[in-house]
This record gives C-alpha cells, structure tokens and sequence, in this order.
C-alpha cells in the first residue's frame, strides 16, 4: 500500500500516527527521529515481534513498510497494522503506523493505545531523543 493511498473509514475504529503535515490527519504526530530510516525500519520490526498475538502479513524492505494482524484476546477478530519509515534526510526519519479493526464499528481505543505502545517501545529501542 503507498501512503498516499490511505483512506480513513468514516467509522471510529482506526488510529493514524504520522507526522505533522501528514495527510490523511493523523490521530498521534509522530516525532522525527535521529536515525537512518533502514534503522528505524530494524526498530519497527523488533517492536512488532515483540508482541503478543501479532503477526507478520507483508514486508516490503525495498519501502520500508511493513504490514502485521494482530489477533484480539477475546474472539481472536484480526486487526491490520501497518508501519513505515520515511527518510527525512540521511540521518532523520519519520514514522507513520496505522492500526485498524476489520469488524465492528467501534474499537474502544484499542487501535489509538497499540499505536501509542508501539511509538513508546521504538523510543525504547531507539533509545534516541525525537524532535518534532
């Protein structure tokens, strides 16, 4: 999927981080961060094989993008996550994750909460200072 692609459901079940400027309006601005974006991308995918319940769907090194399912506790639904790293000049990168639920109308914050999660462990790993 391109970025420029992402249509946002008009449904409350989906949660965009991306940064400022970032179209479609992003739910979390994510920082810039003072990395290679191939570093970042490293980091991405640590943090996605760290979680529970979440799996590998499509890989694309060539954009930095990766795709995941995580699968709900109760009802084992699957959610989509989608993650890539910009280059924001040779040493800079930006983030944009996008996390939805397939069924249902609403997700009582689940999406917006993995996607904070997700931003917080990459800050972990990267242990790097993000400016906006």
């Amino acid at each position: 999927m391109a970025l420029s692609e992402i249509v946002r459901p008009s449904t409350p079940n989906t949660a965009l981080g991306g940064p400022l400027g970032f179209t479609p309006d992003p739910d979390i601005i994510t920082a810039e961060y003072s990395v290679p974006a191939a570093r970042l991308y490293t980091a991405i995918r640590a943090v996605a094989g760290a979680q529970s319940r979440v799996f590998p769907a499509a890989d694309y090194p060539d954009r930095l993008q990766a795709h995941y399912v995580a699968r709900t506790r109760l009802m084992n639904f699957p959610d989509l996550i989608m993650v890539q790293a910009i280059a924001a000049g040779p040493d800079h990168a930006r983030l944009v994750i996008w996390s939805r639920s397939i069924y249902g109308q609403r997700d009582f914050g689940v999406n917006q909460a993995r996607a904070g999660q997700w931003i917080a462990a990459l800050n972990t790993i990267l242990n790097t200072r993000t400016e906006h």
